[in-house]
């Protein structure tokens, strides 16, 4: 009897613990790290993830991790080292992944979720139905599915608009499930309506982690520190990151349609063009980091100020380093930075889809990496204008 009690005890305190985690979904691997792999018989899997092609095209080669120049594509990851490439071909075969969730989304429940996507400018292989090369290039969508096991398409939870962007762009999916979901499916998938099947490509990074939010109607949830007993709440406050999470953004701020600009005062409507690059000076970052110093935040305010009055304005942040280190860091430093410039805009109220990032590592220098100033001045963040729709 005191055996069944024991058990009892743990067997709720296990449910508790369920229960304070379910607002907080953890994807496995959710950057697709793992050792850099090109679809082919020698394919051993992706850590964390199941290839569905086994069961859907078993005739078809598997998804790339990303990147090693495999079929011409070297685009930096966005999140950390490697990343996901999936491809839709002209034989009406496509890719996708899939995992089990440990803690199930809820039928009725609301829930927000970010990826990060772009597309190739190379992906060169065969076409499936000539056999001839082919670049692999036309856009497509990636689709997010809820089911009950590996790969199964129950539900259509989201879909992201056709990928064009050869930049990373922070993608924003709302979840509002019908059902319970225990699995989560990303696929690529041709744009529809299409009237052929085509070869397309899209690659996929950074995805966070999948989080509760209010229904239309429903009261604000409470936050994590809320739950907390009253002891604890001080030091949960002292150990919070000073920036606001990707799927907690903060409320918009208003800007005045007479803005300006007070660092960037060439950043003014009447004085760019598409195509221009203008670096962000004073933008600051801890050594050897991509935390962004706090004195930096008014420059990046006059780009977010800039942003917010011109809504039709497209840009790239683009991070760059000094030719010192080797080639595997500077890519992941200056993608780090770019990155963490585009979450600061995003964060503070930018429309994701009119910030796109790339780290290009050391390979457009500025000045002479022999001198320390020709370091310094190839150690930098640029903004490229790549959309301006007058």
């Amino acid at each position: 009897m005191l055996r069944l009690f024991y058990f009892s005890l743990i067997w709720f305190a296990s449910l508790q613990i369920s229960f304070s985690q379910a607002d907080t979904i953890r994807l496995r691997n959710p950057s697709f790290e793992d050792t850099p792999k090109q679809g082919g018989s020698a394919f051993t899997g992706i850590t964390g993830w199941f290839d569905c092609g086994k069961i859907n095209f078993p005739e078809e080669s598997p998804p790339d991790i990303h990147p090693n120049g495999y079929w011409e594509n070297n685009l930096p990851a966005s999140d950390k080292k490697t990343y996901l490439g999936m491809v839709v071909r002209d034989n009406h075969t496509y890719e996708s992944v899939s995992q089990r969730l440990d803690t199930m989304l809820v039928a009725g429940k609301c829930y927000k979720f970010t990826l990060h996507l772009a597309k190739a400018e190379k992906y060169v292989s065969q076409t499936r139905t000539t056999g001839e090369k082919a670049n692999y290039t036309t856009p497509i969508v990636l689709r997010i599915w809820g089911g009950s096991g590996f790969c199964n398409d129950k539900e259509l939870l989201g879909e992201s608009k056709p990928v064009n962007n050869t930049s990373w762009q922070i993608n924003t999916f709302e979840f509002n499930p019908k059902s319970n979901i225990r699995s989560v499916t990303f696929e690529a998938f041709y744009k529809t309506p299409t009237p052929i099947p085509y070869n397309g490509n899209i690659l996929v990074d950074g995805g966070s982690e999948i989080v509760r939010i209010p229904c239309p109607g429903e009261p604000a949830l409470a936050s994590a520190k809320s739950k907390l007993p009253p002891h604890k709440r001080k030091k949960q406050t002292n150990n919070t990151a000073a920036s606001t999470p990707l799927n907690q953004p903060t409320t918009a701020v208003v800007v005045p349609k007479s803005f300006k600009p007070k660092i960037l005062q060439e950043l003014t409507r009447n004085s760019i063009k598409e195509g221009q690059t203008i670096e962000i000076r004073n933008l600051m970052f801890k050594a050897d980091s991509a935390t962004i110093d706090k004195t930096s935040y008014e420059v990046l305010d006059d780009v977010f100020g800039f942003l917010m009055v011109n809504d039709d304005v497209i840009i790239e942040i683009g991070g760059h380093t000094n030719g010192v280190p080797n080639d595997e860091y500077c890519d992941r430093l200056s993608s780090s930075r770019a990155k963490s410039v585009a979450e600061y805009l995003v964060n503070k109220g930018v429309n994701p889809t009119k910030v796109q990032f790339k780290g290009y590592g050391k390979k457009k220098p500025i000045a002479d990496n022999k001198t320390k100033y020709g370091r310094d001045k190839n150690q930098r963040v640029e903004i490229k204008i790549l959309s301006l729709n007058s």
